[in-house]
């Protein structure tokens, strides 16, 4: 039972790590959803799927179970992103995408960290990282390169 114990243990705190450090990134960018709230949506996605897929069970007679979870997540979330997202109107100007987006990856990871699967989520979260701290410049650059490219929405503000 000690071992069922320190792989919960290993699986939460993993979800609240690598919730925080998506968390972060939108922090130093001052939006809505920081490090507590990514941490939080990490946290309780691998609690659900816990909740249905503890460490040591089969998981072949469990699986629509976590899939249902997985769904629910997924749905819930989406409300929760929905709030970080605003539009104004007057200017046609989007904000708050990156952070929803940030929010459903964080949520995944939680899952992921949930169902034990820590090369995904490693991976994941390396990737997510590497799009979220590049993308920015990548579209500043290429706005300078390309002038005439026109923004349509926003993904978090105004190009800085």
């Amino acid at each position: 039972m000690p071992d069922a114990w320190l792989d919960i243990f290993a699986r939460l705190l993993l979800s609240v790590i690598v919730g925080a450090v998506i968390g972060l990134n939108r922090d130093l960018h001052h939006k809505q959803a920081g490090v507590r709230t990514n941490a939080l949506v990490s946290l309780g996605s691998a609690l659900a799927i816990l909740v249905v897929m503890p460490p040591g069970e089969d998981p072949t007679h469990r699986i629509d179970a976590m899939s249902r979870v997985i769904q629910g997540v997924l749905t819930g979330i989406g409300f929760l992103g929905a709030g970080v997202i605003l539009r104004d109107p007057a200017s046609r100007h989007v904000s708050g995408l990156t952070t929803a987006a940030a929010v459903w990856l964080a949520a995944l990871l939680g899952v992921a960290c949930g169902a034990g699967i820590y090369a995904v989520v490693v991976i994941a979260l390396v990737l997510g990282l590497v799009a979220v701290v590049c993308g920015g410049p990548l579209e500043r650059w290429f706005r300078r390169v390309d002038p005439k490219a026109s923004r349509t929405d926003t993904d978090d503000g105004p190009p800085q």
